[in-house]
């Protein structure tokens, strides 16, 4: 069971796990950060110079653990930070914007650049922005299903307007590479057994109109 809490706990930190988000310029990745860690959304947003990170503290199955959820700017001029970037991250997610069929085109490029780059066992999220803005889409949602099952990804659209599916979308990945990194600690431990190895987890997200979204399996 997992429990969100904003604020710094007194007990230690049990776990500091970093995810990256990636994708094209303007699809949102500053707005999904800036809702989940803060609850805020601006209107006049600017274009991420570089990278940032922001931190979320959080109880996943009674043990602290520190989100730290890493954005970088979309822009090819910002793709030399690659490396350092995906360096350390156990968790990745991969954003387009439902309105703009290109940077859901874009979507295996940069999943190619991040598999080249990051742990092979980094768990990914391909995550369709704006759904907000149904009227406007570009990219069926059957579209990013076929390729997130294709890939082995989760998927779930958001919107970080109104806040929906934001915190669904952090709790789901942060929670499964929970799963895993706890498992691999038990093993480390010798007390992990190889009848209980770990198995792909599909998970199926309920909502309304355009904001319903079913993943894809995870590894």
């Amino acid at each position: 069971m997992s429990n969100l809490y904003g604020g710094d706990f007194n007990q230690k930190i049990d776990y500091v796990f970093k995810v990256v988000l990636i994708g094209d310029s303007a699809v949102g990745k500053s707005q999904l950060l800036s809702r989940f860690a803060r609850n805020e959304f601006s209107l006049e947003s600017k274009a991420t110079i570089g990278v940032e990170f922001q931190t979320k503290t959080l109880l996943i199955d009674q043990k602290t653990v520190k989100a730290q959820i890493w954005d970088t700017a979309g822009q090819e001029r910002y793709r030399a930070v690659t490396s350092a970037y995906y360096r350390g991250a156990v968790g990745a997610m991969l954003v387009y914007d439902i309105t703009k069929r290109q940077s859901f085109d874009h979507m295996a490029r940069w999943l190619e650049e991040l598999r080249g780059h990051a742990d092979k066992n980094i768990v990914i999220m391909l995550i369709g922005n704006k759904s907000d803005l149904g009227t406007l889409r570009a990219v069926p949602t059957e579209d990013a299903q076929e390729f997130a099952e294709r890939e082995n990804l989760y998927f779930m659209e958001t919107s970080a307007l109104q806040a929906t599916n934001v915190e669904g979308a952090f709790m789901t990945i942060l929670t499964e590479i929970y799963r895993i990194v706890s498992k691999k600690t038990l093993a480390a431990n010798g007390e992990y057994s190889k009848s209980s190895s770990l198995k792909g987890t599909a998970i199926i997200v309920t909502g309304q109109g355009d904001a319903n979204s079913k993943s894809g399996c995870c590894t």
